[in-house]
């Protein structure tokens, strides 16, 4: 098998020497171009593996070249060398298409750790050529459920951003499935074999949050009896998943942009920094622009940051997948139990959840279906199973018939007690009881969510979640 080839654009002959002397002590073969021109001919005339251009050229720039790589050689991929602090051009490069960056003066390891990646991305990309029905879709197909057009182009959009280093940004409401996203970028790439570290920004307690990212020194703070690496190091390598990044206090986003910018972190306590190696994916279910305008938010993190935005569809814009996404569920539900049947929907059942509104998406569908498989006979889950408000059903669906039948003589007052002595409607009765102790325990702490989660003793993402499923945001 012949060896790599790569190809480099840059006007400077000492840099050429650099890079090319560097690249070939890697067992690559180099070709040199000093212009646009010649590197055309070049590309023209090979096939390469990696293509790294300098962002000032004689004849041209560099986003130039990206564009027209991206364009007539998708499956190259191309990093552009830019100049030191440049970040704008940085983030120019990657919008354009870049796989990666490097800034002057060079850093040899993060030049050669660039590469690595490069040709692991390259030789990926060429195995799954032509191949639409290849692995990697196979995998996200069994992952990300559904066959609605939105789902369809989300997965297409993962397949493309995993074989780029560029930070994505991914948008959604509560419950759609952003840490599920960032698994499959991460899966579906060539940092598969890495870790894939994911963070919850908004459960971190501020005065440890720099420790938490970067690791400390043995000594560094009282409790420091050994060293310890941070998120950072522990994504070496691989992918580091932000979620909740709007949650961020000030000072350790300018902290984060540094890390993120110079690809270098220093523990708490030490005097030298470490290079790190690692790819950026964040969510939030807030609007960060409308962070930014508010002054909640850095300008120049939230660039690093949404280099490109991968958005996740609510689940009402997706309702012909519901009826698949609830056979999985049910039968989940059921492996967990150890049932060898598990239940089935009611067609009656499938028209009212195709028709709710779902403000928490396929997290609330996953709850609605755990908790109606325990109201239900076990075997059919019907329409009162679900415990659903007449004011959370779409109006504008045709021929639903009454949500909570005369006959049952079921109430929505959640205090009604029948003559036993029993809650007369058990699923508002319980929303009832969770609404008031989540209440309680806001005013006990004054409204600080963390606070509330703790004395609780649930997480802060199951906490935020019930609000959201309960309206009480």
């Amino acid at each position: 098998m012949s060896q790599p080839r790569v190809l480099i654009l840059d006007d400077e002959p000492d840099l050429r020497e650099l890079v090319g002397m560097t690249l070939g002590a890697m067992q690559l073969e180099v070709d040199a171009a000093a212009t646009v021109a010649q590197a055309r001919a070049l590309l023209a005339k090979h096939q390469y593996q990696l293509c790294l251009t300098d962002m000032r050229l004689p004849d041209g720039d560099g986003l130039e070249v990206v564009r027209e790589i991206a364009q007539h050689y998708p499956q190259l991929p191309v990093a552009v060398i830019t100049a030191f602090g440049s970040a704008d051009n940085a983030v120019a490069a990657l919008k354009a298409g870049a796989f990666d960056y490097v800034a002057k003066p060079l850093a040899l390891e993060a030049l050669r750790t660039l590469v690595r990646s490069a040709l692991s991305s390259a030789m990926q990309a060429e195995s799954t050529d032509g191949q639409r029905e290849g692995p990697s879709t196979h995998k996200l197909q069994q992952r990300m459920l559904g066959s609605s057009p939105a789902i369809e182009q989300v997965r297409e959009s993962i397949i493309r951003l995993a074989r780029s280093m560029a930070p994505v940004a991914i948008r959604g409401e509560s419950g759609v499935g952003k840490e599920l996203a960032a698994r499959l970028i991460h899966d579906t790439s060539a940092r598969a074999d890495k870790a894939f570290i994911a963070v919850n920004c908004g459960a971190i307690p501020e005065a440890l949050m720099e420790a938490e990212f970067f690791g400390y020194r043995k000594g560094a703070f009282t409790g420091a009896e050994q060293e310890r690496d941070g998120f950072f190091q522990a994504a070496d390598g691989g992918t580091l998943f932000l979620d909740e990044v709007a949650d961020l206090p000030l000072p350790m986003q300018v902290k984060l942009l540094r890390a993120i910018q110079e690809k270098q972190v220093r523990k708490v306590g030490a005097t030298a920094e470490q290079a790190v190696d690692v790819r950026i994916l964040s969510a939030t279910h807030q609007d960060l622009a409308q962070c930014v305008s508010a002054g909640r938010f850095r300008q120049d993190l939230f660039y690093r940051l949404n280099v490109i935005e991968l958005r996740l569809p609510a689940l009402r814009e997706r309702k012909q997948d519901i009826g698949g996404l609830a056979l999985e569920v049910l039968q989940r539900l059921a492996r967990r139990a150890k049932v060898a049947q598990a239940p089935t929907l009611a067609s009656v059942t499938l028209k009212y959840l195709e028709s709710y509104q779902f403000p928490g998406n396929v997290r609330e569908l996953e709850n609605i279906l755990e908790r109606a498989w325990a109201y239900s006979d076990g075997q059919v889950i019907r329409v009162e199973d679900l415990g659903l408000s007449p004011s959370s059903i779409d109006p504008s669906e045709p021929d639903l018939p009454a949500l909570v039948p005369a006959e049952e003589g079921a109430s929505l007052n959640p205090l009604e007690m029948s003559a036993e002595g029993v809650p007369a409607n058990l699923p508002a009765y319980l929303d009832h009881v969770e609404r008031e102790s989540i209440q309680r325990a806001l005013e006990r702490t004054r409204y600080n969510r963390t606070a509330a989660a703790k004395l609780l003793g649930i997480s802060f993402r199951a906490l935020r979640y019930r609000m959201q499923r309960l309206d009480l945001n």
